[in-house]
């Protein structure tokens, strides 16, 4: 099995000179890549490299003087966005109202697929960018532990530093990858792939199964084999969630360009914040439980939250947390420490009794946030129950269970 992992740096000591050859390498291939954007949106979207190469190369190293790989780098980086547009516009597609009834005088809503069609104008990059391919553009010296960064102005060495990644610098280990220069707030950094190859988890071997349930009021609910709990608290999550809910209110209502402005650096840093909570509490998760764990989450592919049952003042929080991002943080995390994350069907880990297998969805009271069972009286906080519950399908998929689900057909009534 591949894992691979983003090595974040920053750049130390850039001179004027290695900072203006970086600045205009990113800029010409920036504009390189515009100029690719469009000639994929005018010719019906064409995204196969060999076709784009024929067509584009000399282009590119005539009109924006890009190396030879740069020029390959630059058609590989376009066409990964549209992909990535393409996937994102598939999975939300056009609904509508076909203007007819149902039975119950319900109206019949019908979808359209999406595709690239979809697109009014060619996707656009704004912001300067350079990607390096390993070797050919840019290579990693241990010795000095310097990196040497291929621009339009010839090579230049440059030292580093990477708080939390030195570890994945191993090269007898990890495979370098490509890598991707950026410049925020005057100061230049570098995001490097790399990957090690490691031996294929078997799940039958785990030690520990941990059934983890997600949401706002815990971000998780977790538990394990032994019968412990732990709840990791959100309410100081949700309070920080609706203060930039409030200052977005209040420059979305100016409306003026400044105003925007701060709205795009609001954006970028709730989700810079965001991104450290799960990084965070995916690490705490890592640590606590060891290796040889098996982490069960609820699969919550195209299971949509009901906002409109929740109070107005919380459908903002509730469908804006990236819980989907916390998946993929553990994943890695999991697989970097002998452990493995599976998904398990999300039906009725909230409505069953884990006590007696009864499901019944009266007996969970929402607002109290309490589980009571009608058969045989069992009561827990519904967070901890629906955990129960995963661990419990987490456990049956250790035994060797392919796909556990609960029936209700099968629960006692």
């Amino acid at each position: 099995m591949d894992q691979s992992v983003v090595i974040k740096a920053q750049l130390l000591n850039i001179g004027n000179e290695t900072a203006r050859a970086f600045s205009i390498t990113m800029l010409k291939y920036r504009d390189a890549c515009n100029y690719i954007s469009q000639y994929i949106f005018d010719h019906n979207f064409v995204l196969k490299q060999s076709k784009l190469n024929q067509a584009l190369y000399h282009d590119l190293r005539d009109k924006f003087n890009l190396k030879s790989q740069m020029a390959q780098s630059a058609i590989k980086t376009v066409i990964a966005r549209y992909k990535t547009v393409r996937t994102q516009l598939f999975q939300h597609p056009f609904r509508y109202d076909t203007g007819k009834k149902d039975s119950r005088g319900r109206a019949i809503w019908a979808q359209i697929y999406r595709n690239l069609t979809w697109l009014w104008q060619p996707i656009r990059f704004k912001r300067p960018q350079l990607d390096l391919q390993r070797s050919r553009d840019w290579s990693y010296k241990a010795a000095n532990h310097q990196l040497s960064l291929n621009t339009l102005q010839g090579r230049k060495v440059v030292n580093f530093v990477c708080k939390g990644f030195d570890k994945y610098l191993d090269q007898t280990k990890w495979k370098f990858g490509s890598l991707k220069l950026l410049k925020l707030r005057n100061k230049w950094y570098v995001h490097l792939s790399a990957t090690a190859s490691l031996p294929e988890y078997q799940v039958s071997q785990a030690e520990h199964v941990v059934g983890i349930d997600r949401g706002l009021r815990f971000l998780t609910a977790c538990y394990d084999e032994k019968g412990k709990t732990l709840l990791y608290s959100g309410q100081q999550i949700l309070r920080k969630k609706r203060k930039y809910k409030k200052l977005r209110a209040e420059l979305q209502a100016k409306g003026t360009k400044s105003a925007k402005r701060r709205l795009k650096k609001i954006g970028q840093r709730e989700n810079r914040w965001m991104s450290d909570v799960n990084h965070r509490l995916t690490k705490t998760l890592i640590d606590h439980y060891g290796s040889n764990t098996i982490y069960a989450l609820e699969d919550l592919t195209d299971v949509r939250f009901a906002t409109e049952k929740s109070p107005k003042d919380q459908r903002y929080e509730i469908v804006s947390w990236a819980f989907y991002q916390f998946e993929q943080f553990l994943t890695y995390k999991a697989n970097l420490n002998s452990s493995a994350v599976v998904k398990v069907p999300a039906k009725y880990t909230s409505q069953r009794c884990p006590k007696c297998g009864r499901i019944h969805k009266d007996n969970r009271d929402h607002e109290l946030h309490l589980y009571t069972c009608d058969k045989c009286g069992y009561k827990s906080n519904d967070d901890r129950l629906a955990a129960m519950n995963i661990q419990l399908l987490g456990t049956l998929y250790r035994s060797g269970e392919e796909a556990p689900q609960f029936n209700k057909q099968a629960s006692v009534e």
